[in-house]
């Protein structure tokens, strides 16, 4: 073992010993940002950046579950990326549908999407059912996989799905407007099921939301971490979860 590597283990253990079990999140949202970023700064092509950034998830979601967090929602694919180049999307969408696959395959961990399938392509679309239906009896992890999503597609769905119940109900908008509440769209989330993310990790130095998570983030702690998706470190976990223990969560009050 190197100095380096024994600094870095030392190090490791250090962060570890500053958790309590208290402290640490029960539902985690990661945005894997900078898989392209990374890939221009070794000058290969995107998709090597994208394969890398699949790699490094089920390492993530080790991490999480080693130390006791319950859910985990990752951002694999925005409504904004489906404008990207056909060449580049086709390859992009492939690569998360692989690593759909293998997440479901290790049977550790229990599947379920966060998003609009819809929107992808019929075949993908139906390789990620069929993969989240195959871990339905994993016992370990949550993972939420967002692909096909946005924060404000998201709310406009739900509103959407309540505006049919109104109406297959023969409730009037009168009567919908008098009486619904945030409750009501919360139960039509794509999360509804679920405890909204205590933490939610960007990678990549990007310091915003980009819509990840809108009604569910608002009493939400941030961290921002430098580095890119592929290059995200287990320290790097560590640290995140020691700034959401040293936080004061007042929850609005």
């Amino acid at each position: 073992m190197t100095v380096w590597n024994l600094a870095y283990d030392l190090y490791e253990k250090r962060l570890r010993r500053q958790l309590s079990s208290e402290s640490i999140p029960r539902h985690i949202g990661v945005i894997l940002d900078g898989n392209r970023r990374w890939a221009k700064s070794l000058g290969v092509r995107p998709s090597q950046g994208h394969r890398a950034g699949a790699d490094k998830i089920s390492e993530m979601l080790g991490w999480a579950e080693e130390l006791g967090v319950e859910i985990v929602t990752l951002w694999m694919l925005s409504t904004d990326n489906l404008s990207r180049s056909c060449a580049e999307l086709d390859e992009l969408l492939g690569i998360i549908a692989d690593a759909v696959d293998r997440l479901a395959q290790c049977g550790r961990w229990r599947l379920a999407v966060v998003g609009d399938l819809s929107l992808l392509p019929v075949p993908i679309a139906e390789r990620i059912r069929a993969a989240v239906q195959t871990s339905a009896n994993a016992h370990g992890l949550n993972v939420n996989i967002a692909v096909g999503y946005g924060g404000r597609h998201e709310i406009t769905e739900a509103v959407r799905a309540i505006l049919s119940e109104a109406i297959a109900h023969g409730r009037s908008l009168a009567q919908l407007e008098a009486e619904l509440i945030d409750a009501d769209i919360a139960a039509h989330l794509y999360t509804k099921d679920q405890p909204d993310p205590d933490l939610v990790i960007r990678t990549s130095g990007e310091q915003r939301l980009s819509g990840f998570m809108i009604w569910q983030s608002v009493h939400s702690e941030y961290y921002f971490c430098e580095a890119y998706w592929p290059d995200f470190r287990r320290v790097d976990f560590l640290r995140a979860l020691r700034s959401y223990g040293q936080r004061e969560r007042r929850l609005g009050k």
